[in-house]
């Protein structure tokens, strides 16, 4: 690699990873300000599920439609189209506000078409990295991405309620006003290559949204890879939401006490983000998604185990520790594996199984919260994961995906095997 195409894939990382940094910081600062108006102005359990609801279903749904956007356009102009108008939308909903128009139906509209908007933005930003960068760095961008989202887990929250604290909820809406605008901005400086496939596209939307199922379905090692990921998401997130309700039941509803939990989490996840872009930048992608994935169940089943306090303080951090360490490492053998005119698709049901695991697990485990101790429920979620996760590994295609992975020196090739160990 020439020092000149070193430099310019550089730039267009440092430029593209501060846009979406400073974009998302403003979006993250409004999800939280909304969540805690939503849960104090109402004080009522049904409008929060509501929230989640609008909040998580619609980018499920719609990533669908986006990944498949993302490999039919240009992907540069589809972030900044689907960020402007994610943007207008909060801007409205603050002229609103501020007017007196306060309706919780029009509060959860808003934050359902911001939703809308994250499910084009977010499998179209999955995309658009290998596009900017060189395979090799893959992992360890994806590592440094992963870092600066759990960092800013640690300075969002705190943003948010000093701004909402001090100037109420309005000025909040304005601050992603700001930054959507900043990273647009930025993103417009970005070089990306046109792919030959979109440029030559010939196919209907529809043909493409099935093909891209169709191509999931029809290599093992990404159904494989997909339904661990799934697996993940169901059972582990489980302590995402009834930790804090083991905090205050166990040892007290004070403020501090879920505050800490939340920053033992996301220190963890720097961290973890940290490390996966550093020393395990070029470790097996396969085997820190599975020791990872162990890590997660029994990590969870300690956090029910936990006597004291800060030992769930401690346990809390590892379990954000896992987290790039899966995610990571995931997301670069999807990306490594899947062909680039075929990413956003790809990508796409990889934000569906995201978005539709988080009102899952609310549905599940909070009801079942009320029935039984929350300190069971963790112990058991842990303890069936690792039993599931055991099944897929011993499994013959678990077996099949995990020696593709780990024998081929091109990721691609593992994604190709098919039922039975033939390659095309």
């Amino acid at each position: 690699m020439t020092d000149a195409v070193t430099t310019r894939w550089k730039r267009n990382t440092v430029i593209f990873l501060t846009g979406q940094t400073v974009s998302l910081f403003g979006s993250m600062v409004v999800q939280y300000a909304v969540m805690w108006y939503v849960t104090l102005d109402t004080r009522s359990g049904f409008a929060v599920a509501l929230y989640a609801i609008a909040d998580f279903l619609p980018q499920g749904v719609v990533s669908l439609i986006g990944g498949t956007l993302a490999d039919r356009l240009n992907r540069r102009m589809l972030v900044i189209v689907s960020d402007s108008l994610t943007a207008l939308t909060t801007l409205g909903l603050a002229l609103l506000m501020a007017n007196g128009i306060r309706d919780l139906w029009i509060i959860l509209l808003a934050v359902a078409i911001r939703s809308v908007g994250a499910g084009v933005q977010t499998p179209t930003v999955q995309a658009m990295i290998p596009q900017i960068v060189p395979s090799d760095q893959l992992m360890r961008v994806n590592g440094l991405f992963q870092s600066i989202q759990s960092g800013l887990a640690l300075l969002a929250p705190a943003f948010a309620g000093v701004v909402y604290g001090f100037f109420g909820i309005v000025p909040v809406f304005f601050v992603d006003v700001v930054t959507a605008a900043i990273g647009v901005g930025l993103l417009a400086l970005v070089s990306v290559p046109t792919l030959t496939a979109v440029a030559e596209k010939t196919t209907t939307f529809r043909a493409d949204l099935v093909e891209g199922w169709r191509y999931i379905a029809a290599h093992p090692f990404l159904r494989w890879l997909m339904a661990v990921f799934a697996i993940v998401m169901v059972f582990a997130g489980a302590p995402s939401f009834i930790t804090p309700l083991m905090v205050a039941r166990t040892w007290g509803p004070e403020v501090w006490m879920v505050t800490v939990l939340e920053i033992a989490f996301s220190v963890g996840m720097v961290l973890g983000g940290v490390l996966v872009s550093t020393v395990f930048a070029k470790r097996s992608r396969i085997a820190l998604i599975l020791a990872s994935s162990f890590g997660f169940a029994v990590v969870t089943s300690l956090l029910g185990l936990s006597p004291w306090l800060w030992l769930f303080y401690a346990f809390m951090f590892a379990f954000g520790l896992f987290i790039p360490l899966f995610s990571a490492p995931y997301m670069t053998l999807l990306q490594e594996s899947v062909p680039p005119e075929r990413q956003g698709r790809v990508f796409s049901y990889v934000s569906l199984v995201m978005a539709v695991s988080t009102p899952l697990a609310m549905a599940v485990f909070g009801p079942l919260a009320d029935v039984v101790s929350v300190q069971a429920l963790l112990i058991v979620a842990g303890a069936v994961l690792v039993v599931v996760l055991g099944v897929a590994i011993l499994a013959p295609s678990g077996g099949r995906a995990i020696r593709a992975a780990s024998a081929d020196a091109s990721p691609r090739a593992a994604a190709l095997v098919e039922e039975g160990g033939t390659r095309p």
